[in-house]
């Protein structure tokens, strides 16, 4: 066996250094020397969101103890979900300009470590159940400092550790370029459906065959494994959905099933929801058996004589649509809806049948461009975790 070969099972406190954070309390907040800091909402895997950082005080002992270092990895310690416990991701910026809360642990890697290696072992331990296995299980699942310390870290020569992380960071540079040109392609497809504002307008009241209609409520108790489906306000996130597969069921009556049947063509929209989410509609493109639609929906039927589905689904993905909802909405306690006159009101481009068919030519050429990269980006994402796999096969074990 060759030195390049050769794995030594080394604790991870021995390898590098592993410290938890401060932890938060009232006079914290207010105490001097205010310092902005981590905690697991800014921790995910491969990348630090600092959109929401909060500040608690640090005195100068504290800063040093608690400041990151460029290359730094923070780990979540604790999460509702088993999956997510260890996500990690490398600190690269100023010396002490952040440090960290007790809800994230921080490894500091010695100098027989590339931070980059050791971050990808501790992906791979997340994503292979490693870490779920040695975390504490309540209610919220923690991994623990000193848990984590103890768990058996391959080591091999830096020359090799370089290798992977060089394989590992080419697969992930494709895979940015990959997402960066689906989100020009986003761009493009959202510059194009602007075209549509500013032109005549008409309003969904005159396009709307039939309702809004409120969807059906029922307890909890009649939701379960029998029943038909129900599409419920988080089955689509606005634009095309799949109402195909994976919703809830509920038992209801012949009649029920009647009078809330959902038919493709269909316009459904939010009615009530939680603030800038209301209002957010697809159009049902297929389904496989009959599928009904809860109370926080309102279904519209189109008259198709006059609007085509599929480009009203476009125009009501579109920002002048999203900003006519919010200057509608009522606001209540945690959510917030809209009434029937609203969804009448809304305004809709007044374009005759064959215009928009020449529209919806054009923005499909942009949506099978979109469809055809994510499609190459979920392969690029299945060859990554090949490599991976190659890469860590006789690297990982029950640590």
């Amino acid at each position: 066996m060759s030195a390049e070969s050769e794995v030594s099972w080394v604790p991870v406190g021995e390898i590098g250094e592993v410290r938890m954070g401060k932890q938060l309390s009232p006079a914290s907040s207010h105490a001097d020397g205010q310092v902005p800091y981590l905690r697991v909402a800014n921790v995910f895997e491969g990348r630090i969101d600092y959109s929401d950082v909060k500040s608690m005080g640090f005195t100068d002992t504290e800063k040093r103890i608690y400041g990151l270092r460029d290359g730094d990895i923070l780990l979540n310690e604790g999460q509702e979900s088993l999956a997510n416990v260890g996500r990690s991701a490398i600190y690269r910026g100023e010396s002490e300009a952040f440090c960290f809360q007790n809800t994230l642990i921080r490894f500091r890697a010695g100098n027989m470590v590339l931070p980059e290696y050791a971050q990808e072992v501790f992906v791979q331990w997340r994503r292979q159940g490693i870490f779920a296995g040695v975390a504490e299980k309540t209610s919220i699942s923690h991994l623990g400092g000193s848990r984590f310390a103890k768990m058996l870290f391959p080591l091999v020569p830096v020359s090799r550790q370089r290798r992977i992380v060089e394989k590992m960071a080419a697969v992930a540079e494709c895979r940015r370029v990959g997402a960066e040109i689906i989100a020009k392609l986003y761009w493009l497809r959202d510059s194009f459906l602007s075209r549509l504002m500013g032109g005549d307008c008409a309003t969904l009241a005159d396009v709307i065959e039939e309702g809004p209609q409120n969807g059906l409520y029922k307890a909890a108790e009649s939701y379960g494994e029998t029943g038909l489906p129900i599409v419920r306000i988080n089955s689509f996130s606005g634009g095309p959905s799949d109402f195909t597969s994976g919703l809830l069921r509920v038992a209801v009556t012949s009649g029920e099933a009647r009078r809330y049947a959902l038919y493709v063509g269909d316009l459904l929209i939010n009615r009530v929801n939680t603030p800038g989410l209301v209002g957010r509609s697809t159009v049902v493109t297929q389904i496989h058996e009959p599928t009904l639609f809860e109370s926080n929906i309102m279904r519209c039927k189109i008259a198709t004589d006059k609007m085509h589905p599929e480009f009203l689904g476009a125009w009501m993905s579109t920002a002048a649509v999203k900003r006519y909802f919010a200057s509608r909405t009522k606001p209540a306690v945690s959510q917030a809806s809209i009434n029937r006159s609203d969804v009448y009101s809304c305004p809709v481009p007044e374009l005759s049948l064959s215009e928009q068919f020449t529209f919806l030519s054009q923005l499909r050429v942009i949506d099978s461009m979109i469809a055809e990269e994510e499609a190459s980006l979920s392969k690029l994402h299945l060859v990554g975790q090949g490599i991976a796999d190659d890469s860590f096969s006789d690297l990982l074990r029950a640590a």
